[in-house]
């Protein structure tokens, strides 16, 4: 059975951090570009960050830039997502996503990801 776990959401104070964790299974993670969403009420869900399969590669969208820091281990089928500085804007619940290698190698939009985890909630106090 292929899962996606996240974890470490929280409440925070704006210019806090917290660390995501994305634990995967039941398919083979090496093979496959990992990516966090975020949806906030009412919105629609936005691409936040991803790394390629051989951790060459990363994106991170501009409202993230300089504040989020993606990697991944390998060994222990775990993506993490550092999260710095945090606004009241990154109030949203966050996804872990799987795209195949073969079908792309960022995932930027949802659209065509294999595999969602359920997701974790993030709310920034201001």
């Amino acid at each position: 059975e292929v899962q996606l776990v996240e974890s470490g959401g929280g409440l925070v104070q704006a210019g806090g951090s917290l660390r995501l964790s994305c634990a995967a299974s039941g398919f083979t993670f090496d093979d496959y570009a990992i990516g966090w969403f975020r949806q906030a009420p009412g919105k629609e869900r936005e691409g936040v960050s991803c790394v390629s399969s051989n951790e060459k590669y990363t994106y991170y969208a501009d409202s993230v830039k300089g504040r989020f820091t993606i990697s991944r281990d390998n060994a222990k089928n775990t993506v993490y997502l550092q999260m710095n500085s945090l606004k009241a804007e990154d109030t949203a619940v966050y996804y872990c996503a799987a795209l195949d290698g073969l079908k792309g190698v960022i995932i930027t939009t949802p659209f065509g990801v294999d595999y969602w985890g359920k997701g974790t909630l993030v709310t920034v106090s201001s």
